[in-house]
Formats: structure tokens, sequence, C-alpha cells
């Protein structure tokens, strides 16, 4: 019983998608399938057990960042359990996380995403016009995949040159579009409105359905990679990349924040680490040893 309000209290309270609550819940039920070899519920389990489940993880070979995903979701759910009077203590309390290696992503370069953005398309066909137009507002606009997946069709205000996206736990922030962002999507809505279908997403496929994640992945891939031999291809490079090259452009680290939906600076920042051209730029015209 437990479980089905900590998913509700996930969605309501919290306002996590359901994706997340849906992961969360399904980090519990694993934890739960060990506990039974104890003949204990969840909301009797104690610390020794969740180290035990650690340990097995790790010789399963699951990664140190995927351990503490779900450790994340033991927290969440005991210090729930705790603030509804199920338990008198957080057996997560002095839980500490794993360590784990820093992976620097590599943004693409202005350079690969100028060819990427050049390339000719066929302007009469749905699909290559709407692929043309995810690549375009993901860059453009930084948007995380769900987000562009979530976008719903009056969110685009096309004339208005801005858009409405829906980010974490409801939290709405507006984009401005570029001209050039503005003619694609332009074209991107005639072509839409040829086809059949009631979904209200931005973004729909030839049936009239939302488009769906592995759809936006395919389309990213397959057009980075003929602009990059990079092994890393993937939506959030391209979200990766804005935010790099604005902050190379010289753009305020709180504004880049605010476009990225960011609730903190300290996520905003991971982006200052390989926003090296900037670096370089500021050090060459400060430094008085250079003449």
């Amino acid at each position: 019983m437990h479980l089905s309000d900590f998913k509700k209290y996930l969605s309501l309270e919290k306002h996590y998608s359901a994706h997340t609550s849906d992961s969360y819940l399904r980090d519990l039920e694993q934890f739960q399938e060990l506990l039974k070899t104890h003949e204990v519920s969840l909301d009797e389990a104690n610390y020794s057990m969740v180290r035990q489940w650690m340990s097995e993880l790790m010789d399963s070979g699951i990664s140190s960042r995927s351990i503490n995903r779900k450790m994340s979701s033991l927290k969440a759910y005991y210090k729930f359990l705790r603030a509804q009077g199920h338990t008198e203590k957080n057996i997560m309390t002095l839980h500490k996380s794993l360590k784990t290696s820093t992976k620097v992503q590599v943004p693409f370069s202005q350079k690969e995403v100028g060819e990427l953005l050049n390339q000719p398309y066929d302007k009469t066909s749905f699909v290559a016009v709407r692929d043309r137009a995810i690549i375009e507002l993901l860059y453009v606009t930084g948007m995380r995949r769900a987000e562009l997946i979530s976008l719903d069709i009056n969110a685009v205000e096309v004339s208005q040159g801005r858009i409405k996206v829906l980010g974490k736990r409801n939290k709405e922030r507006i984009i401005p579009l570029l001209e050039h962002t503005q003619t694609i999507l332009l074209d991107y809505l005639s072509l839409r409105d040829e086809l059949s279908g009631e979904s209200n997403r931005f973004f729909i496929t030839e049936s009239g359905n939302s488009i769906y994640p592995s759809l936006v992945y395919r389309t990213v891939t397959s057009y980075l990679k003929q602009v990059s031999l990079k092994v890393k291809v993937s939506p959030h490079v391209l979200r990766h990349t804005f935010a790099t090259h604005l902050l190379d452009k010289g753009a305020d680290l709180n504004a880049v924040k605010e476009l990225l939906g960011h609730s903190s600076l300290a996520s905003t920042q991971v982006y200052t680490h390989t926003s090296m051209q900037a670096l370089k730029n500021i050090h060459s015209k400060a430094h008085p040893r250079n003449k």
C-alpha cells in the first residue's frame, strides 16, 4: 500500500514525470526482491540489507552512477515513510554515495554544427522537414529530449519568436527563437496541417501521433554522424553543445542557466569546463605577457 501512496506523492507533490516515478518504483521493486530472502518487507528493512544489495549490484557490473541512482530512490522512499509517520527512522540517513568518475562530454564544434545545419533536405517531404526542425530546435533552444517530445503546439509561438517549454517539475520557461528557426518551423507547420490526427503535440509522426524518444534519438544520430566522427552522439550532446557555444560567445552564466531550465547554477557550471575557447580568449586578451 505504501508504494502506491509513494507513487502518488511523487506525481502530485513532487511533480515528477511518469517516467521518473516509474523508475523510482522499479528500483524499489528490485530491492523488494532481495528482501524476500530475509522475509521482511520494504518498511522493515535495515541498512545492512541495503549494503548487501549494493554489493550484489557492484558484483553484477552495474556502474557506480546507476547504483547511486537506485540509492536515491531508496532515500526518497524512506524519507517519505518517516514523514508520513510509518517509521521512526530513515535507514538511509547516513548513506554516502559511491564515488563516480566525471565523464567530460565533448560538444560538437561550431564548424560541425554549421555543416550539419547547412545540409540540403527535401522541403516537400514531411519527415525530412520535421527531422530538420527537430535538429534545429534542439540546438537553438537547448531543450531536453523529453521537453521536445511533450511540446504542445500552442506553446510554439512562431510569429512572436518564442517558445514556452515545460521543464522538470512543471517549471515553465520561455526561450526566444531565431529568425531562421522561425522559417523552418513555419515550413514544418504548413506540412503538419495537411496531416490528419488529433495530437496536440507540436512534433508528430506521419500517422498523426506524438513522436517518441527513440525516433528523436535516431533522427539526431543519423544527422550528426554525417558531419562528425564522435562516438558519443545523442540529443543531450546537442544540448551540451548549445550551452558551450553560448558560453564561448561570452553569454552570461545565469542567462544560460535560465535558458537550460536548471534549478541551480551548479548544474550549469558543468558546461564551463568544456568552454575552453572562451577561457583562451579571456586569457589571451587579459594576460599582460601576451603582446
